[in-house]
């Protein structure tokens, strides 16, 4: 009897410590659903101070908050007792950007606790605010002979052809070095849609210049070829020979295959994209020419700093360079200068709505933010700023040409 009623009493010990558990589960959850919504549905603002040129927000648009709770957590309290969180993801960064179907629309890098990127799909009714995840993160169709390791910063196009591209990068380990667990390769995947929901995936991008990251299609055929914008390269890290905004062009999408690449835009000694530099998003056409967005990258005491700039490239001639305003457009401040790859400004995408630009930027490789601007903001920038002389006593001369104007 005694036995029992021990047994009895464990019995019932266990079912209210269950049930306390399933309780505590049950409440754990509805808060985090209590607290996702507030978080989707708070709103941003823009900071006090601008240079006249942009404005950044308060707030940034995505952060790993907004990936929706069923992606991360088991809702089943008998199966997850404690709530805890199933598959972890570290960072929203690195977003394509268009407006889709009347609804600002971003292919938002996400990258897990496990270090693998995918790509998702988030949209809102604003630029700047009320951004939510799709139900479901995209499925990439993998090359069957080259599956991906990881894929990341795509880059949309709205082509004249009729399809939506995402280029992105699609890394690999590197068979060439067996012995060796962080030797990669990186090559240009290339994948179509008209959707965002249901992608083909065509073959990678081949070139003949090393590997490739930040490539970028040119939304209109040139002499009825397809143009891409291409950062050649000699390894996965370092550009060595190589590097460069280049342009090129193939006959066929479908099995793109670019020959000869020409630098658009090149590095240079001791400016803000002395180590490399690439293309950002799709190019904005405008009547003074193609707007691009950039990113530069110099090697400091501290690590590599990446920084945004801005250069103009001809109306009929793409692939010559009209203007480049010296330095940088958007270097990491406060905040963004903290992350998992910290110092990083990085942007694949951004949108032209109207005469308006909403720039999407990510900081230190951990969150996605917005800045506004105009497309006579830019121009005005990019036409009237001074180049990079490339000495110090260049850029006093043209400070003190200023001071001079300022005293008329």
């Amino acid at each position: 009897m005694e036995n029992k009623s021990v047994e009895n009493k464990s019995m019932e010990n266990e079912s209210r410590e269950q049930k306390v558990n399933t309780e505590s589960a049950s409440e754990r959850l509805h808060s985090l659903k209590l607290s996702y919504e507030r978080l989707i549905n708070s709103s941003n603002s823009p900071q006090n101070q601008h240079n006249g040129i942009f404005q950044r927000w308060t707030k940034p648009v995505i952060t790993a908050a907004h990936v929706p709770l069923e992606w991360r957590y088991d809702f089943n309290t008998s199966r997850n007792p404690f709530m805890q969180e199933r598959i972890g993801v570290n960072a929203t960064f690195n977003a394509g950007a268009i407006k889709y179907n009347g609804k600002y629309t971003l292919v938002v890098r996400v990258e897990g606790a496990d270090r693998k990127s995918f790509f998702a799909v988030a949209q809102s009714d604003s630029p700047v605010d009320g951004y939510r995840f799709w139900s479901n993160p995209v499925l990439m169709p993998e090359l069957d002979a080259k599956p991906d390791t990881n894929i990341y910063d795509m880059r949309l196009t709205e082509h004249e052809d009729g399809y939506i591209y995402g280029l992105f990068c699609s890394e690999r380990k590197d068979n060439t070095r067996p012995d060796d667990s962080s030797a990669a390769e990186a090559v240009c995947g290339i994948a179509r849609t008209k959707d965002l929901i249901h992608w083909e995936r065509l073959p990678d991008l081949v070139t003949y210049s090393g590997q490739q990251r930040n490539v970028v299609l040119h939304p209109e055929l040139v002499d009825g070829k397809y143009a891409f914008y291409t950062r050649p390269q000699d390894g996965f890290i370092d550009v060595g020979n190589g590097g460069g905004i280049a342009w090129g062009l193939a006959d066929d999408i479908c099995s793109a295959v670019i020959h000869n690449e020409e630098i658009v835009d090149n590095k240079h000694y001791h400016t803000i994209n002395e180590l490399k530099n690439g293309q950002g998003p799709t190019p904005i056409k405008t009547k003074k020419g193609w707007l691009h967005l950039a990113h530069g990258v110099r090697n400091t005491a501290a690590g590599l700093r990446y920084t945004l700039y801005l250069l103009l490239t001809d109306l009929n001639e793409p692939w010559k360079l009209i203007k480049k305003p010296a330095g940088y457009l958007i270097a990491p401040e406060g905040e963004e200068r903290v992350g998992d790859v910290s110092n990083v400004v990085f942007c694949n995408g951004w949108i032209e709505d109207k005469g308006c630009v909403y720039i999407y930027y990510a900081s230190s490789d951990t969150r996605l933010h917005v800045a506004t601007t105009t497309i006579e903001q830019l121009l005005d920038y990019c036409l009237n700023t001074n180049e990079d002389g490339l000495s110090s006593a260049k850029s006093v001369n043209n400070i003190l040409r200023l001071i001079e104007a300022n005293e008329e």
